[in-house]
């Protein structure tokens, strides 16, 4: 079962050619069971209509989405791929559950040609995450799989049991046991979601339960309990009733809202709307953001991972979506975190089957790739609301799942392990940078990284903002390179500690463009270089002259398949052949320079001298002409001979 359907929403023969037809406008049988999330009686209407040919093009999706929570997943897909045919009723959310559907139909083919037909509707984060993912699993992820001691709780019951939470050295935790014989969840047929409390033993088994008391009572929905030791406050969801019965909006649609209970203290409603539900909040203590799971309508897909800002638990800003790094197109739920990594759970569709749970590196505001904890942690089926903690010389976890072998429809599942779950990563990003032109950003830039053995790691482009992000597994040494058509290729290797102190922050990416460092002077394409001159009569570098010669220098490290002749000339005073023999030198010295800088050999082809040949202006022998003037004629040019093959 979809456990996006479990609290309400969260907790909530061939079909090709069906002509659709816009009959009513007003709520149908099936309309009223699908928006009070019974599924099943949906389709018996749904389907009633659709023989009758009443159905419209809306309540036909309906239906393929009724078909999808009942687990009808070869109708459910035959449903989508007519609507997307058809029309354009279908959203990001709808292709997640499309493509789910499509995976799980046997003998189906052709979801990763779908998937490409509409990978242009998707965010790029959200592409990047299923490259990852899909390149884990198939480059041997069980070889970085830790190895996990999972046991179902003795504690778990026939019903629904979910949404672990420590409560110092308890256990708090959801579940559908009947508390009160008359009041019970329709759709779930068990009781309302109730919260427990429990000791947890040195085994990591639970015992002594009990109804948590510390809650302000209602005979509805109270669930998925986050306790913070900061404020000594359960943060939950509760049914929206008023004057102690259910609430309902225009479409009959009871929703949930987040509260806090003050252990001891008072009781609060924090997120309220009656069309609207609010799931799984969490509280964090490091920097008062609470963390919780709705469906609003800017959303990715269907339920996405929002925070608030609080101040000591009192909600102080409007939602703010965590991005299309941590939510999609599918379902996002069960946030929390754990050293400085983010867990939570998502049904989207390139998972391992129903709701994973993922692990993400926090990077200050961002998040890193999330990644799939792998098939010990997940299963083909539910799999959700991991949480974690330090215990002795390990680790102490539980999670939720309707997998197999359980007792009940969802148990609760404990776990030790002697690391903390999710691959380690490396994560590289900054910015693209113009060498010569700051703060110039560079876009489109290609950035790959490699390993030693010259196997590509990853590659991304840099945004038009020259932003980029890599994240690869855990390596000991990488090599980094960056092109762009007409730029310096940048090529970097980076050891172990150099890649630890990269995790700390940014690292921006310098290339130099190629029409920075060179102009057109006297009919060719020379370095950019200042004027400088040598002394009267001297072919000894200066300070000033080493400065220029630094720039051709920092341009064959930049563009090292660029071959050059170097060019002095001197003015007309003094005799020719003394002037030949002085150019001669001042280019051989020049090339001295270079050469012991870095410069290969085989980059300068030509080393000349053309004494007071090639004259700029009519300061010949016997002309009268100012210093100024003079000086004009002495020059010495870097050329670059293969300009125009260079980028070919």
């Amino acid at each position: 079962m979809n456990h996006v359907k479990k609290i309400q929403l969260t907790l909530w023969a061939s079909l090709l050619g069906v002509v659709f037809c816009f009959a009513q406008n007003k709520q149908s049988e099936g309309d009223v069971f699908f928006f009070q999330y019974e599924y099943q009686k949906a389709v018996g209407a749904y389907e009633k209509q659709l023989n009758e040919g009443t159905l419209t093009k809306q309540q036909f999706l309906n239906l393929a989405d009724a078909y999808y929570e009942t687990n009808n997943f070869e109708k459910a897909s035959e449903a989508y791929m007519e609507i997307f045919d058809q029309d354009t009723l279908m959203d990001g959310h709808h292709y997640n559950k499309m493509l789910q559907s499509l995976a799980k139909t046997p003998d189906f083919e052709g979801k990763e040609d779908f998937l490409t037909s509409i990978s242009s509707s998707f965010p790029k984060e959200l592409m990047e995450n299923i490259e990852f993912n899909e390149q884990l699993m198939q480059n041997g992820a069980e070889d970085n799989e830790l190895d996990y001691a999972i046991f179902n709780l003795e504690a778990n019951s026939p019903q629904t049991d979910f949404a672990p939470s420590f409560y110092n050295n308890k256990l708090l935790f959801s579940t559908g046991r009947q508390v009160n014989k008359k009041l019970r969840y329709e759709p779930g047929n068990e009781g309302y979601f109730n919260i427990y409390e429990s000791e947890i033993q040195p085994s990591g088994q639970i015992m002594s339960l009990h109804v948590f008391e510390a809650l302000e009572d209602t005979d509805y929905h109270k669930a998925t309990p986050s306790y913070s030791s900061a404020l000594n406050s359960v943060f939950y969801v509760v049914s929206n009733t008023q004057n102690g019965e259910l609430s309902f909006d225009s479409n009959g649609k009871n929703a949930l809202s987040i509260a806090k209970q003050t252990i001891g203290g008072s009781n609060q409603l924090l997120l309220k709307d009656l069309s609207t539900s609010f799931y799984y909040p969490f509280y964090d203590d490091t920097n008062g953001r609470l963390y919780f799971s709705a469906d609003f309508e800017d959303g990715y897909g269907g339920t996405d991972i929002y925070f608030v800002y609080t101040n000591n638990g009192q909600v102080m800003s409007a939602p703010i979506n965590l991005g299309p790094r941590i939510n999609s197109s599918g379902n996002e739920i069960a946030p929390f975190i754990f050293e400085n990594s983010f867990y939570f759970a998502s049904d989207v569709f390139y998972g391992l089957g129903g709701m994973d749970i993922y692990k993400a590196n926090m990077e200050g505001g961002d998040f890193g790739i999330p990644i799939n904890l792998g098939d010990q942690i997940n299963s083909e089926f539910d799999d959700f609301g991991l949480i974690i903690r330090n215990e002795g010389e390990g680790l102490l976890g539980y999670f939720a799942s309707n997998r197999p072998g359980g007792k009940g429809k969802d148990d609760i599942y404990g776990f030790k392990v002697d690391e903390k779950p999710g691959l380690k990563t490396i994560t590289f990003k900054g910015e693209v940078v113009n060498a010569n032109r700051r703060p110039n950003v560079v876009a489109n830039t290609v950035i790959s990284l490699w390993d030693m053995d010259g196997n590509k790691l990853a590659e991304t482009i840099s945004d038009e903002d020259g932003q980029y992000r890599l994240e690869i597994p855990e390596e000991t040494e990488v090599v980094m390179e960056a092109t762009k058509e007409r730029y310096s290729r940048y090529i970097e290797r980076f050891n172990k500690e150099e890649l630890d102190e990269l995790q700390n922050g940014s690292f921006d990416i310098e290339i130099a463009l190629y029409d920075d460092l060179v102009e057109e002077r006297e009919g060719q394409k020379v370095v950019k270089m200042d004027d400088f001159y040598f002394d009267t009569s001297s072919t000894q570098l200066t300070y000033e002259i080493e400065k220029e010669l630094n720039k051709v220098v920092d341009f064959i490290k930049a563009f090292p398949e660029a071959q050059l002749r170097i060019e002095t000339y001197t003015d007309s005073r003094g005799g020719s052949s003394t002037n030949f023999r002085l150019t001669q030198g001042r280019s051989d010295a020049i090339k001295r320079y270079l050469l012991e800088n870095g410069v290969p050999a085989n980059s300068i082809l030509y080393s000349i001298g053309y004494g007071e040949d090639k004259l700029l202006n009519n300061c010949t022998n016997g002309v009268f002409c100012l210093e100024t003037l003079h000086k004009q004629n002495q020059r010495s040019l870097v050329v670059v001979l293969n300009d125009n093959v260079l980028f070919d």
